[in-house]
């Protein structure tokens, strides 16, 4: 008899309303792919919320096994790169959207889609960063090539507590930036400070609707909140500045003009982690094991089981969740 596991199932019925169950699988039952994965560790990030909750159309394939990332050990493959024992991450390319992912015992996926977790990492700390702090650390990437450095001047990051925010902000303060951190929660100053932040501001400051051109306060930005969070954070960015983005918190929405770019030459860098190279998900996951302190990796994370994932996911919404979630598959 085939081995059964447990997995996360989202279902949308004729009058498309969704509903999420667990299922016994086999690996029979899961999508095409050239590579079986135990799944070790994953974790929840914005999207898998969405995904779980319906509160926006993420998942575009029905049924689905939501969780855009997980690490965990090859068991099976077909494809030249992957052998049994192999330990393998894998962030994006649609897994948890249009192809089953991360919440379940087993994936099996494209082996084009997975990258070696490297030697320093376990698979529970790469989990820890996960997809949050991959793609904040491509936000750091792309501000380096902007030719963005720490004398130009602060950098501000946005929803600083979540999973984005809480290691932009580990990363940014260990290469010497003064960090400014935009939270709707001034109540973690603490934590957030601990992290490296150097200066904590209430989001309201960006949140609602402000001039085409203000003061002149960052030099760069890391923003998961889009909308006119962000096209404040454009406002304010000082002349030859650069603001990642790379979240849509607060909306799809730029309510923004062409000020900032063509009187003060400022640079909107997109920031796509789905569809990225391999190349730069290799020089991103290598800039983590370099640029990431384990210690406040620690302070930021938190561990789940398996049958907590729902719960948590909402409460992510609800904005009740701080730092990373790293849901334990081996219990």
């Amino acid at each position: 008899m085939a081995q059964t596991f447990k997995a996360i199932m989202v279902s949308r019925d004729d009058n498309k309303v969704q509903s999420v169950d667990v299922a016994d699988l086999t690996v029979d039952d899961l999508m095409e792919g050239d590579v079986v994965v135990a799944v070790e560790a994953t974790t929840i990030n914005y999207k898998d919320g969405l995904a779980i909750t319906g509160k926006s159309p993420v998942v575009r394939r029905w049924p689905m096994i939501p969780g855009i990332d997980f690490a965990g050990t090859v068991v099976a493959s077909g494809h030249a790169d992957w052998k049994e024992g192999d330990k393998v991450i894998l962030n994006g390319w649609g897994v948890g959207e249009t192809h089953y992912g991360a919440y379940a015992g087993r994936a099996r996926v494209n082996g084009d889609w997975l990258i070696a977790l490297p030697d320093a990492l376990t698979p529970h700390q790469a989990m820890a960063i996960g997809t949050a702090g991959y793609t904040a650390m491509l936000s750091v990437l792309a501000l380096e090539r902007a030719g963005i450095t720490p004398d130009k001047g602060p950098a501000i990051v946005t929803g600083a507590n979540g999973g984005v925010g809480t290691v932009a902000i580990s990363v940014l303060s260990k290469l010497g930036y003064h960090v400014i951190a935009s939270t709707g929660r001034t109540s973690e100053s603490a934590f957030l400070t601990s992290l490296g932040a150097a200066e904590i501001i209430d989001r309201a400051e960006l949140s609602e609707p402000g001039r085409p051109l203000g003061k002149e306060r960052w030099a760069a930005g890391v923003d998961s909140v889009g909308s006119t969070t962000l096209a404040n954070v454009l406002a304010q960015t000082q002349h030859s500045g650069a603001v990642a983005a790379c979240g849509l918190a607060q909306g799809m929405d730029l309510p923004a003009t062409v000020a900032p770019f063509i009187l003060r030459g400022v640079s909107l860098l997109g920031i796509d982690s789905v569809m990225a190279p391999k190349v730069l998900r290799e020089e991103a996951w290598g800039r983590l094991v370099s640029d990431l302190d384990t210690a406040k990796l620690d302070s930021l994370s938190t561990t789940i089981g398996f049958d907590a994932i729902i719960d948590t996911a909402a409460a992510l919404l609800d904005g009740k969740v701080r730092g990373r979630v790293v849901i334990d598959m081996t219990g």
